[in-house]
Parts: structure tokens; C-alpha cells; sequence
């Protein structure tokens, strides 16, 4: 595996390995890289001919109030992972290189980004829009593949990627949670014991949501109010939005009739974390 950092020798190494007719997958990463990442990083060894992994904590997603300085990083045990996993190049770049003093230009996806963490988040979407183009026109990848614990994400860069035109095909892949149910994440991390503990709310008012959609409930009112008492029974957890909604524009349900997206945001002690569930009624 190669360590690149500079941003000029990252696109002549995309450019060679296309014109070889090589094949380049991608996974973007914030490092600290756990199963999850690993998931999507084995898909994309398995289906393209090379692989590769950025390591790049985005400040241009983070509000001065949030947590970019006291975000999980770890570069030497994320490259002795990402050789493991046969990865061909993990892209480095610093933040000076990437957003010089210069810096102006900004990308961002409407409508879609008005709900869920786009509330909380106001600068979030458009700092992760722009990072992954950024990305994109760098890398150049045929195929980048994202988590679906990050949904709404997801649903934002593929909304990026078609009216753009981009030349990339995106690909989600499923949640990986942890034996205890967690959904991985590189912030769980920051938990301390009893704080896991509180957070394993989260998987369980999902899983508690299912079992009451399975048996005939369909009131999106019924539905949040249950995840709101299952969530506030542990103490210490700080319910940001609870969401029963359309899973591709994110409009909030009043009734399931077919297929919808739950999704929450939580903050324990100090960490925020996500979680989700895509529901069918039958």
C-alpha cells in the first residue's frame, strides 16, 4: 500500500491507473476506521481493481461549537489496518493543502438537506458535499461506496452525483453494528462505559419500533412518542430529533402505509450519535 498526501500526486496515480483501463474504488473516511469501514472497503477490493481509502478529518463539516478537534484520530493504526485489507493507496492530505486561505467555493444540495441532521447540522451537508466532490475530481473513482448508517448522506451525494452528471456510481452498503447492537461509529469511541450502555437505547427503540410496526401499528405519532420514553429512560441521553419519514425526500409521516425511514439523532454526555431503521408495513 501507498500513503499519499499531496493532492497533485494523488490525480497523476488516478490518471495512470486509468489510462491502464484499471478500475478505482473509493471509501471516504474520517479515520479512527473501524468494522464498518472495513465492510464497504472489502466491497470495493472485491469489485474494483484498485481501492482507495481517504483519511481526512473535513473541518468544513464541523460548526465552531462541534467536536473537530476532539474527533477520534488515529493514522498509525489506520494504516496498519488499511494494509491488511489490501487497500492500494490511503489518501492523506492536510487541511492547508485541501482548503487553502484562498478558499471560497462551496457545494450544496437543497431540499433534501433541510431535513433531519441538516436542522442541527446547518453547516454540515454543505461541508460534506463539497469535501466528496472534492474528492471525486481528485481520485476520479468509477464506484464510491458509503455506509447507510450515515442515510441521509447517502441520499444527498447520489442527489449530488445525478445533477451533476458525475461519472461515479455510488453504492451503499448496510449498517455493521457492534455484538451489543451499537451501529459502529468512530465516535463511540468517546463513550464512556455507562454511556454505551445508554446508548444501546438507540438499537433498542428501533428494534422495539419494528416489533410495533409488525404487529399493525401505523401512527408515526404512536411511534416517536415510544422511542422518546425508551430513549429518556436512561439518564444522560439528549434526544436531538426523532424522524418517521419518506426515506428518499425525508418529509415527516403521519401514517406508515408502505415503506419509511426512522431515524435519530441522540447526544450522550457529549457525543452525538445516529442511528436508523428502514420499515415496510406488510
Amino acid at each position: 500500500m501507498k500513503t499519499i498526501t499531496s493532492i497533485e500526486e494523488m490525480k497523476k496515480w488516478s490518471r495512470l491507473a486509468l489510462s491502464n483501463n484499471k478500475s478505482i474504488g473509493f471509501v471516504a473516511t474520517m479515520g479512527c476506521l473501524h468494522e464498518g469501514h472495513l465492510s464497504l472497503i472489502k466491497t470495493s477490493t472485491e469489485e474494483c481493481d484498485n481501492t482507495v481509502v481517504s483519511i481526512f478529518v473535513n473541518q468544513t463539516q464541523f460548526s465552531p461549537e462541534e467536536d473537530f478537534d476532539s474527533y477520534p484520530r488515529n493514522i498509525k493504526s489506520d494504516k496498519l489496518i488499511l494494509q491488511t485489507a489490501g487497500v492500494d493507496i490511503m489518501f492523506n492530505p492536510n487541511q492547508k493543502d485541501f482548503y487553502p486561505e484562498e478558499f471560497q467555493s462551496f457545494v450544496t444540495v437543497e431540499k433534501k438537506t433541510n431535513y433531519l441532521c441538516g436542522v442541527s447540522r446547518p453547516r454540515f451537508f454543505r461541508g460534506v458535499t463539497t469535501v466528496i466532490l472534492k474528492l471525486f475530481n481528485i481520485i476520479k473513482p468509477n464506484t464510491a461506496y458509503f455506509g447507510e448508517k450515515d442515510w441521509q448522506q447517502l441520499q444527498v451525494v447520489r442527489t449530488m452525483v445525478r445533477d451533476l452528471n458525475m461519472d461515479v456510481s455510488i453504492v451503499g452498503k448496510p449498517i455493521v453494528r457492534d455484538k451489543d447492537g451499537l451501529a459502529m461509529s468512530s465516535r463511540n469511541l468517546n463513550l464512556s462505559k455507562s454511556e454505551r450502555r445508554t446508548a444501546l437505547k438507540l438499537t433498542q427503540a428501533l428494534e422495539i419500533v419494528q416489533t410495533l410496526v409488525t404487529k399493525g401499528e401505523s401512527s408515526a405519532v404512536n411511534i416517536r412518542a415510544k422511542i422518546q420514553e425508551t430513549i429518556e429512560k436512561k439518564q444522560g441521553a439528549k434526544i436531538d430529533y426523532i424522524s418517521v419519514c419518506d426515506p428518499e425526500n425525508f418529509k415527516e409521516q403521519t401514517e406508515i402505509h408502505s415503506r419509511v425511514l426512522v431515524a435519530l439523532a441522540v447526544r450522550i454526555g457529549t457525543t452525538r450519535l445516529i442511528d436508523n431503521r428502514i420499515i415496510e408495513k406488510n
